[in-house]
Parts: structure tokens; sequence; C-alpha cells
């Protein structure tokens, strides 16, 4: 694990080993509700972010609901960006698990089909944000 000295000096303490899973020390979710562009820009950098300091040492959720859900679906009904939909695709590939919201899915009359694949589908994206952090998460909002 690198730290800092009081002086911003990168140390480096003994790390433990990890082994394939093995649980991270560090789990966040992110909410993702709104349909701008520049801000599914800054929730997806801020989760690449996160992936270069913890690497395999953190869990990463992000729970897409109301506008943001657009983001995970095949064919959305509000603009999403290629790039959005690439970095998405990147993200998960490097084990960021993505959460649909059940009722804002049903409030499009989408299912399952609707969304990309990968993606996990919870009944309430509200109670799976309180569920993430009951289990130990931390709690990120734009």
């Amino acid at each position: 694990m690198v730290t800092s000295t009081q002086a911003g000096e990168p140390t480096k303490e003994a790390e433990e080993p990890r082994f394939p899973g093995d649980p991270a020390d560090h789990k966040v979710v992110y909410q993702l509700n709104k349909a701008e562009e520049s801000y599914h820009n800054a929730i997806l950098f801020s989760v690449g972010a996160m992936l270069r300091k913890y690497g395999d040492n953190i869990q990463i959720t992000v729970v897409g609901i109301g506008p943001g859900i657009h983001v995970l679906g095949k064919n959305p009904k509000r603009p999403v960006s290629k790039e959005v939909r690439q970095k998405i695709s990147s993200l998960i590939q490097y084990g960021v698990e993505f959460h649909a919201c059940g009722n804002t899915m049903k409030a499009l009359k989408w299912t399952e089909k609707d969304i990309i694949d990968n993606v996990k589908i919870v009944e309430v994206g509200a109670a799976d944000l309180m569920e993430l952090q009951e289990q130990g998460y931390s709690y990120l909002s734009w």
C-alpha cells in the first residue's frame, strides 16, 4: 500500500498478498440519476480513477435510476454518447457492477431485454443504494 508522509512524499508499507476472490478492502456505490452527458462523464471518470488508485482492492457498483438509467439501455430514450457507452462496457470488463432500477424500467416499459448485457436489475434502485450502504459501501453522488 502506498501512503504519504506529512510532506506528501509517497512511502511504501508492507502489503499483504491478495488472492483472486479475496474481499476488497474498499467498497463504493455511485448513484447515477441524471441525463446530462457531462454528468455521465464525471461519474465514469471518477469510477476509473478509483480503479486506477485501488486496482483489484475495490468493489464498485453504479446504480442507474431515473433519467440516469438510459446509459444502461440498449436503445435509450434519451441521448447517450457512443463514448459513454464504450466507457461503461470497458468498466464492466474491469469488474465494475452496474445495477438498473426495476421501478424506472417499469415506468419506461422496459424489460430485461432492453438493458445492456452484464447489468443486474434490482427491484428498487433507491433500496439498492441503501442496502449496499448497509453492507459497508460508501455512497457517492453528484
